[in-house]
């Protein structure tokens, strides 16, 4: 969900039926942290603007590093050769450094040309020229990144679009191996379905687990589970194998558990104020699948909400030893895991 409230995939893909009807906007500017879909719009309009037979001519795809305002004006305001749709797409439109004069030609657009401005990780000044003007005879698409504890809910609507249906444990397993880029869950998918026999439509944690190559037995979404269950000699376990690992990152190690006990101490919050609830309520309110609401409802046992407040600041503590904010003293990331993990569970 955008920060403006306007669901980005249902924008994409309405703007992408369009494309291939052959309705065109003036002007696109697609901006934003995950480009994902900005991609599939930008591929959408490369392949229905302008007839394959006319793209020597009437298409213009420039980079921002290598052009400026002035020369992806004038292609705009060229007309078709062939009596069609002239495209002038700038991809990477970030490294433009006079973009805001882009707003010049957003004042009087020609209706046989589509511009395409594409931005990558980046975002324009909403208070600014170019964005104005450019929502005014266009339209923006601004795509922000999915938080962490959005990913497993998105990877299963994902499959579920694809007619998977994926353990959400899997889903899990996933979000943890390839974070919140959308474009390696995809390719991690393709990876995994050209594996699989043909017609499988279930997929199971064992294969998510054999085609990511991360073990749920050893993964921060496990330790975090063994903590929620006062599992001392588990939760060490795993937590020395992990910090051990090459690829090991402390800040991200913290901001899963992070996620874990947050939304722990919104349940016990909820349940403050409605101790009747029933589990799909609970498990809607701390934004989870209900398959692991036992974990959550156990975790709240076990830790009260004042402990838990604990853990959150001890974690918000951690989160800037493993940055290295205490740099007076070094220490090894496997050595701090442990300790942080055998505070959590002394606190």
């Amino acid at each position: 969900m955008a920060k403006s409230g306007i669901n980005i995939e249902s924008q994409v893909s309405g703007l992408i039926t369009e494309i291939e009807s052959g309705s065109f906007r003036s002007v696109y500017l697609l901006m934003g942290e995950e480009p994902y879909y900005l991609d599939k719009l930008c591929d959408a309009i490369l392949e229905n603007a302008v007839d394959p037979q006319a793209r020597d001519f009437d298409q213009f795809v420039y980079y921002g590093s290598d052009t400026d305002a002035d020369t992806v004006m004038s292609s705009a305001r060229s007309y078709s050769m062939f009596g069609g749709r002239v495209l002038v797409m700038v991809k990477e439109a970030q490294l433009m450094e006079d973009i805001e004069n882009l707003s010049i030609y957003c004042e009087k657009p020609l209706d046989s040309t589509v511009l395409v401005v594409c931005l990558h990780g980046a975002s324009l000044d909403k208070r600014k020229s170019f964005y104005k003007q450019a929502s005014k005879v266009g339209v923006v698409v601004d795509s922000p990144a999915l938080r962490d504890y959005e990913m497993p809910a998105w990877i299963q609507s994902y499959y579920s679009k694809k007619g998977l249906r994926i353990d959400p444990r899997g889903a899990q397993l996933l979000s943890e191996s390839v974070g919140t880029e959308i474009s390696k869950v995809v390719f991690e998918t393709d990876k995994l379905l050209k594996n699989l026999p043909e017609g499988v439509k279930d997929i199971s944690v064992e294969a998510i687990e054999k085609n990511v190559g991360i073990s749920r037995q050893f993964s921060v979404f496990e330790l975090a589970k063994e903590l929620s269950y006062r599992n001392a000699a588990a939760a060490l376990k795993i937590a020395a194998h992990i910090g051990g690992m090459a690829r090991f990152a402390m800040p991200m190690a913290v901001s899963a558990l992070y996620s874990h006990f947050n939304k722990l101490l919104r349940l016990e919050a909820y349940l403050a104020s409605n101790p009747g609830a029933d589990n799909a309520s609970k498990a809607s309110a701390i934004g989870i699948n209900p398959f692991f609401l036992k974990e959550y409802d156990t975790a709240a046992r076990n830790y009260p909400i004042r402990k838990t407040m604990g853990i959150v600041s001890l974690l918000v503590d951690y989160d800037y030893k493993g940055k290295g904010g205490d740099s007076s003293v070094e220490t090894d990331p496997k050595d701090l895991l442990i300790e942080l993990v055998t505070k959590i569970l002394n606190i």
